[in-house]
C-alpha cells in the first residue's frame, strides 16, 4: 500500500516511528515532512498529505501533530478527505469499516509509541464494511458539493 505521511515539529518523532514500522512491513511511504523538530506549521503538511490521497497519489495517508485536533481539521477540508482522530484501536478499526477514512490523525502528545504502532497496524488492516455504510458516505460526499 502507498501512505503519504505527514506531521509538524510535535509529530515529528512519532511520525519517523511509523514510517520506519510500515516500511518494514513493505508499505510505500511518500513523506510530506516536516523534516525535523524546528517550529513549523502543520497546515503546509496536512493539506500535502490530504491533496495526494484526495488525488490517488496515495492509497491512505497518516498524520501527527501534538494533539490531531490541527492537522483533523486541515485534512478535512480538502473535497474527498475523510480524517479521522483515533486513540485507541476500536476507534481506528471502526473509522475504517464504517467510515472509510482515507486519513489517520494521531496526537503526538496523546497516544505513546506502541500504542501508536498498533493504531496504525489496525487501520491499515482495516476494510470499508460497505452496506448501510455506503449512503452514509455518500450523504458525506454531498456536503461537499
Amino acid at each position: 500500500m502507498k501512505i503519504a505521511l505527514g506531521s509538524d515539529h510535535g509529530g515529528y518523532d512519532l511520525k519517523e516511528a511509523i514510517g520506519r514500522s510500515l516500511a518494514k512491513d513493505g508499505h510505500e511511504i511518500i513523506d510530506f515532512g516536516c523534516s525535523g523538530k524546528d517550529s513549523c506549521d502543520y497546515p503546509d503538511y496536512g493539506t500535502g498529505v490530504a491533496r495526494a490521497v484526495a488525488a490517488a497519489q496515495a492509497d491512505r495517508g497518516i498524520l501527527i501533530c501534538t494533539t490531531g485536533v490541527g492537522m483533523s481539521i486541515t485534512a478535512n477540508k480538502i473535497r474527498g478527505i475523510r480524517a479521522a482522530l483515533c486513540a485507541d484501536v476500536l476507534t481506528a478499526k471502526m473509522s475504517r469499516q464504517h467510515n472509510d477514512a482515507n486519513v489517520l490523525v494521531l496526537g503526538a502528545k496523546i497516544v505513546s509509541e506502541a500504542l501508536a504502532l498498533d493504531i496504525v497496524t489496525e487501520w491499515i488492516a482495516a476494510s470499508f464494511e460497505g452496506g448501510r455504510h455506503q449512503r452514509r458516505i455518500d450523504k458525506i460526499k454531498e456536503l461537499e458539493k
